[in-house]
């Protein structure tokens, strides 16, 4: 356990059974001109999201960044390759806002995610993600048995590979 992971216990959210769930606040900055969250700010809440939910698994980017075992040995990163986002309604300052993320397919190389911007359990944002793991020259990465050990405890019903 790292040191900010001791005082900071909930900094990242937490992981419920398969999902992972982090609160958010709406502050000024995320609001337009409207008094509502700007449209961008979502993907901005999501991407946290994410990258807190497979930290909180034990994958970190800066260990992938140094090639540090969870993948094939190389340095790579995950970057987007495809969102699908349904605005459902608006949001605004001082709301609070929980993302819910889970894993919905495990491929070679790719991962595809579901996530919810819900506002007192209602779905307020939705968007289907897929990331694919690549290598420093752009290259599709296979994921390596120890990057698969850490998301067995999240791995959807029925998924064989």
């Amino acid at each position: 356990m790292t040191e900010s992971f001791e005082k900071w216990p909930d900094l990242a959210g937490r992981i419920e059974g398969r999902r992972h769930i982090l609160p958010v606040r709406v502050y000024f900055e995320d609001t337009d001109f409207s008094g509502l969250v700007y449209h961008a700010n979502f993907l901005k809440f999501i991407e946290r999201g994410r990258s807190d939910f497979i930290r909180l698994l034990g994958i970190h980017h800066h260990e992938l960044e140094r090639g540090l075992g969870l993948s094939e040995g190389a340095p790579s990163f995950f970057v987007v390759r495809h969102m699908e986002l349904d605005y459902l309604r608006p949001a605004q300052i001082d709301d609070l806002l929980e993302v819910v993320t889970w894993l919905d397919q495990l491929g070679r190389a790719s991962m595809t995610l579901i996530q919810e911007v819900r506002r007192d359990e209602r779905v307020i944002f939705r968007a289907k993600v897929v990331v694919v793991l690549i290598s420093k020259a752009g290259k599709p990465q296979r994921m390596g048995e120890l990057m698969r050990q850490a998301l067995s405890p999240v791995m959807p019903d029925g998924e064989d590979d």
